[in-house]
């Protein structure tokens, strides 16, 4: 599969009353992603909080939060039927999911194939808030999706400002990295927006964002949301002018969809105008021992 359609949502949350009116929201978006002929589709960083809107939003957050991996069997069930009755890869944005050995919860990425069957990153770096507010634990390895389009990885949020992640998932052949987000102002959207670029740049990798918008002004996770859903490229003659093949308006519900062209990508690890995938081969030797000049 030399070309692929992606669509990446720029999902608005909202209060919902029942689980299977957040199911109609979903399904709404997938079949549309399908309608335009999309073979993967991406749904942002805990997406899943508005159905927090179910339960008694006084309550602390940290014990909200928790409710939400009661949810995961459901979650599993819809995005597996639509990923299979739809023919389509689905990144399912965010859950939290519960460690049913340690008791621990983490921020869990499910990714959904064609055929119904799933794998699980989960995100290895926690934001402030939820390591020392919601207190979820990190998980402690990349995963690597072999695909009908090529390996996938996923960095969820704030994994992608960390560059090492993303250089060893491009060293085992992926070209396409999803970064699925929740942020609740433009500060922190730049952080993952400029940093998702720059993984694309020096990998020479797609990235697919996708971003929440709107708000639940009575749950304090997501009182705020700043998101922007965008496609981004390397930066060379390959490619489209400032890197973006696709975004969205800034804090609008809508779908971005492109086309990428998966040749182009590896064509351009060999005859692209600069090598950063390759060159950085060198880097581990240039820094190992750094010389320390007194001035």
């Amino acid at each position: 599969m030399d070309q692929l359609r992606i669509a990446t949502v720029q999902y608005w949350i909202r209060p919902v009353e029942s689980f299977d009116q957040f199911a109609a929201q979903v399904i709404g978006l997938v079949e549309t992603a399908s309608d335009y002929h999309c073979k993967l589709i991406v749904f942002p960083e805990y997406f899943t909080i508005q159905l927090l809107t179910l339960g008694n939003v006084r309550r602390p957050i940290n014990e909200q939060v928790r409710d939400l991996s009661d949810m995961v069997p459901r979650y599993i069930e819809l995005f597996s039927a639509l990923a299979r009755d739809n023919d389509i890869y689905i990144a399912a944005g965010t859950i939290l999911t519960r460690n049913a050995e340690t008791g621990e919860y983490h921020n869990d990425c499910y990714f959904f194939s064609p055929n119904g069957g799933h794998g699980v990153q989960g995100k290895m770096h926690m934001t402030r808030f939820e390591k020392e507010e919601w207190f979820i634990k990190p998980r402690k390895k990349l995963r690597i999706f072999d695909t009908d389009f090529g390996r996938c990885a996923i960095n969820i949020c704030y994994d992608v400002e960390f560059p090492e992640v993303a250089r060893a998932a491009a060293r085992q052949g992926v070209n396409v990295l999803i970064v699925p987000s929740c942020t609740d102002d433009r500060q922190g959207f730049l952080r993952v927006r400029y940093c998702a670029h720059a993984r694309a740049i020096e990998n020479q990798i797609y990235v697919v964002h996708s971003g929440t918008v709107g708000s639940l002004p009575m749950v304090p996770a997501v009182c705020l949301n700043y998101g922007q859903a965008a496609i981004l490229t390397p930066s060379d003659f390959h490619f489209s002018r400032d890197g973006i093949l696709a975004e969205g308006i800034p804090n609008q519900e809508t779908m971005v969809i492109g086309e990428v062209n998966l040749k182009t990508i590896n064509d351009t690890r060999t005859d692209g105008t600069v090598l950063p995938l390759t060159d950085s081969i060198e880097t581990g030797d240039t820094i190992r021992e750094p010389e320390i000049l007194k001035l």
